[in-house]
């Protein structure tokens, strides 16, 4: 692993901002909605199914990040409901702007080619027509938010090419 990639990996505080000092970044949602989560997510969770988010960032129109967000039905009912309706807009808003967010600890991995997570993401990238010009991630970072005890897991997956980028502090 590059130092350039561990310290995207590990970056604390928004991505979005520190996507922002490489220019204009925009957000396409790609899918929203109750949805069953995939192993992991029921493993950190403690639920089946729940809200799910996932999004593609742009930088300057270059696809640079697949994100995928997930939250027991509870919480999007409770202290995550702003998440149904944030449309284009950054769940950064919600999770840096709001008190009492918590976060876990990050945890990067590399996705391995054939998990049904890697294919999912691929899938939605060519979806946008982008694996023509950009692969798709195969590295990401995982965190749990927490407000009033209700979680949301965020799932951040990077192109390669953004993992070559410098990383403001």
């Amino acid at each position: 692993m590059s130092a350039s990639l561990r310290r995207w990996l590990q970056a604390p505080g928004s991505l979005t901002a520190r996507l922002r000092a490489h220019g204009t970044v925009t957000l396409v949602v790609t899918r929203q909605g109750r949805l069953p989560f995939w192993p992991q997510e029921r493993s950190a969770l403690g639920v089946r199914h729940g809200h799910v988010r996932e999004v593609v960032l742009l930088i300057n129109g270059r696809p640079a990040v697949w994100a995928r967000s997930v939250t027991p039905l509870g919480a999007v009912k409770g202290p995550w409901q702003a998440m149904k309706g944030l449309g284009t807009r950054p769940l950064a808003e919600l999770l840096f702007t709001r008190r009492q967010v918590q976060r876990d600890p990050l945890v990067g991995e590399r996705l391995p080619r054939h998990s049904a997570e890697r294919q999912h993401m691929v899938r939605e990238w060519q979806k946008l027509g982008l694996t023509e010009v950009d692969p798709a991630p195969v590295w990401c970072r995982r965190s749990v938010f927490w407000r009033n005890g209700h979680p949301v897991q965020v799932m951040e997956s990077f192109a390669p090419w953004v993992t070559k980028l410098w990383t403001s502090p």
